[in-house]
């Protein structure tokens, strides 16, 4: 088969041609230059190389770019090139296929780890249980991760990167590194899984960071929230009372219902059955995802009449915004504002079991249904059919009359 058919002049000819019968008799058309090579030209005057070969019977065709932009040397350079490739046994479209694959997959690859985590967050955010969730997630990796590795490709994280974000943090706040290393091991793995990055994850703990960071003492591993004496909470409550706001109404709340700070200023009025003096929580909103049933006492119910001109149409402890809930630091704050700056928000349900434990009969497993915590006996938890709410009425009010008992009647 002759080759070099064609030439500049002889392509430019051609297109014009093609332009002069676009609105007469609009058709492309296909000119060889031999051997494999063509050009395409559309009716509009736009051209493009074809390197066409056969197949196993199968026609096929591979471009090789626009002219004039891919001159009729270059373009002649490809095809010879294609040619040499088939004549050792390579398919030139599935390899300009993998080729094509390969620079997606680099590109890919090249994703930061901040657009990795947003992307995994935002995936992720529908099954998590709520929105604070996911801001929970986004505030700390901002706040720590973000400035060591946020702009580093994910496929270029190495241990030595998470060790950097890390270390800071490790020993001083434990329980938020330890949930940072986490959070940055689950976007990792999710970059491994979506072809982003290759080998074992940098942010695994067990075997590998272990050995790369401070030694922690079992005290600082398995740090509790820091509670009060429950000797000390008539005294607290009388203290509670001379303060105000709505924060004071729904930290009284929680701690007679020895609630969870989400459970209490997420509280909507439809959860409430005042006249049966019962709160059901949905087991979305719940940590263990398990409905949850609390016994209200007197003067639980009389906090929410209090609150009722002031709360918000759907949450009952509202906050500063219109329709918004009661922000999860007000509490805390209120608490550093009454000099109270070594317990917690929710060390007050420590305070509650150690109460129930010391100072009440009530079983173990009654006690531990009214924090709605699972049973540490998986077995024993999975033909537990009752979540004892008669009995936890009398816990409840029981506590209710402790924690008021320094209050003037």
């Amino acid at each position: 088969m002759a080759i070099h058919k064609l030439t500049d002049l002889k392509i430019k000819a051609k297109i014009r041609e093609i332009q002069d019968l676009a609105f007469s008799k609009p058709k492309n058309a296909l000119v060889g230059d031999g051997q494999g090579l063509y050009l395409s030209i559309a009716k509009n005057g736009t051209a493009s190389w074809l390197f066409r070969y056969m197949d196993h019977g199968k026609a096929k065709s591979v471009g090789l770019g626009a002219y004039p932009g891919t001159s009729l040397q270059k373009a002649r350079e490809k095809a010879q090139a294609l040619r040499d490739a088939r004549a050792g046994g390579v398919d030139p479209m599935a390899a300009k296929r993998e080729a094509v694959r390969e620079q997606k997959l680099q590109q890919a690859k090249s994703k930061t780890f901040q657009t990795c985590a947003e992307e995994f967050i935002a995936l992720s955010r529908s099954s998590w249980k709520n929105a604070k969730h996911a801001q929970q997630w986004e505030n700390t990796l901002s706040q720590y991760a973000y400035p060591f590795i946020g702009q580093l490709p994910v496929g270029a994280v190495h241990a030595a990167d998470v060790v950097r974000v890390l270390k800071p943090i490790w020993v001083s706040k434990t329980e938020t590194a330890m949930r940072l290393r986490g959070r940055i091991e689950s976007v990792i793995d999710w970059a491994t899984v979506h072809g982003l990055r290759e080998g074992d994850n940098p942010a695994r703990l067990k075997g590998h960071l272990e050995h790369m960071l401070p030694k922690l003492r079992d005290a600082e591993r398995h740090q509790h929230h820091p509670a009060l004496p429950y000797e000390e909470l008539p005294t607290f409550i009388v203290g509670l009372n001379e303060q105000s706001g709505m924060a004071r109404y729904a930290l009284e709340f929680l701690i007679l219902c020895a609630s969870r700070t989400g459970e209490v200023i997420d509280a909507t009025w439809d959860e409430f059955d005042l006249p049966k003096g019962l709160w059901v929580i949905g087991k979305e909103r719940m940590k263990a995802g398990i409905e949850h049933r609390v016994p209200l006492g007197k003067r639980a119910l009389e906090i929410l009449t209090l609150v009722r001109p002031f709360s918000g149409k759907k949450y009952v402890f509202a906050g500063r915004k219109k329709d918004s809930p009661l922000s999860n630091m007000a509490m805390s704050m209120l608490l550093r504002r009454m000099g109270y700056t070594d317990i917690t928000v929710h060390g007050m349900r420590s305070t509650f079991r150690n109460w129930a434990g010391e100072q009440t009969t009530f079983p173990f497993e009654v006690c531990e249904q009214a924090l709605a915590h699972r049973l540490p006996d998986a077995v024993a938890a999975a033909y537990l059919r009752t979540d004892f709410y008669d009995k936890r009425v009398s816990l409840i009010s029981d506590w209710e009359s402790f924690c008021l008992s320094a209050c003037p009647t």
